[in-house]
C-alpha cells in the first residue's frame, strides 16, 4: 500500500512541476431541460472555496502522503481508481436515481498524530433531476452533504453545497450557512462509479472521496 500510494504522490509532483498552457475560456453556461439556462458556479462560489477548489492538487498530494505513512482504519488497497487522482472518465455527468455512497477520509488536519486516512461505510444518495440542473444528496449518516452539480468539463461538474449534521434537516442552499459551505469536483471512475472530492474539507482530513454507484 504505501509503494502505491507514493507512485501516486509523485505523479503529482512531476504534474505539477510541468509547464502548462493556460486553460481555455470556460463554456457558455449549459441548458437544463426545458431551456432554462444555468447559472454560472464561478458566480456563486466564495473566495474561500475557491481557494480550496484551486488547490486541490496539493490537497491529493498531502492526503496521499499522510496516508502512506500514518495508521488508518479500512483497506485502501481494495479501492482501486478511487484513490488514484487522474482516471476521470467520459461523459461525466451521472443518471438521476438512487445510489450507495462511502466516505474516504484522507490525510489528517492532526498532522502526524491522527489518523491518515478512514474508509467508511455504505450509505443511502440520491441524483435528481431539478429546473436548477442535478443535485447530489446524501440521504443517511450523521454527516449529509448536498448540492447543486454544474457542468465544467467533459471529465469533471462542480459541486456546491452545505452540510446537514446528526439530526438536523436537510442542508441549506450553499451560501446561506458560511461555516457548512463546501466545493466539490464529480468525477466518473468507472464503468458505473463516481466519485466528489472534497479537497481541504473544514474537518478531520485533507481529502473527502465519496464514491457513488447506483443502488440495487
Amino acid at each position: 500500500m504505501t509503494r502505491l500510494l507514493a507512485g501516486l504522490v509523485l505523479t503529482l509532483g512531476v504534474a505539477a512541476c510541468a509547464s502548462t498552457p493556460p486553460p481555455p475560456a470556460p463554456p457558455p453556461p449549459p441548458s437544463a431541460p426545458g431551456g432554462t439556462v444555468l447559472r454560472d458556479w464561478r458566480a456563486i462560489i466564495t473566495p474561500s472555496d475557491q481557494d480550496r477548489y484551486n488547490r486541490r492538487d496539493a490537497a491529493w498530494s498531502l492526503a496521499l502522503q499522510q496516508a502512506g505513512r500514518q495508521r488508518g482504519e479500512g483497506d485502501l488497497t481494495a479501492l482501486g481508481d478511487l484513490i488514484q487522482p487522474r482516471v476521470a472518465r467520459t461523459p461525466v455527468a451521472p443518471p438521476p436515481g438512487d445510489y450507495r455512497c462511502r466516505t474516504v477520509k484522507l490525510g489528517s488536519q492532526g498532522g502526524e498524530d491522527g489518523l491518515g486516512y478512514v474508509v467508511y461505510g455504505w450509505f443511502a444518495c440520491r441524483i435528481e433531476q431539478t429546473p436548477n440542473g442535478l443535485k447530489f444528496s446524501k440521504l443517511t449518516g450523521s454527516q449529509r452533504p448536498s448540492g447543486l452539480l454544474f457542468p465544467e468539463t467533459a471529465r469533471h461538474m462542480v459541486m456546491l453545497g452545505s452540510m446537514a449534521l446528526a439530526s438536523e434537516p436537510a442542508a441549506n442552499s450553499y451560501g446561506r450557512t458560511p461555516d457548512r459551505d463546501m466545493v466539490a469536483v464529480l468525477e466518473r471512475v468507472g464503468e458505473a462509479r463516481w466519485r466528489l472530492v472534497v479537497p481541504w474539507p473544514r474537518n478531520e482530513s485533507n481529502l473527502d472521496l465519496i464514491e457513488l454507484v447506483p443502488a440495487g
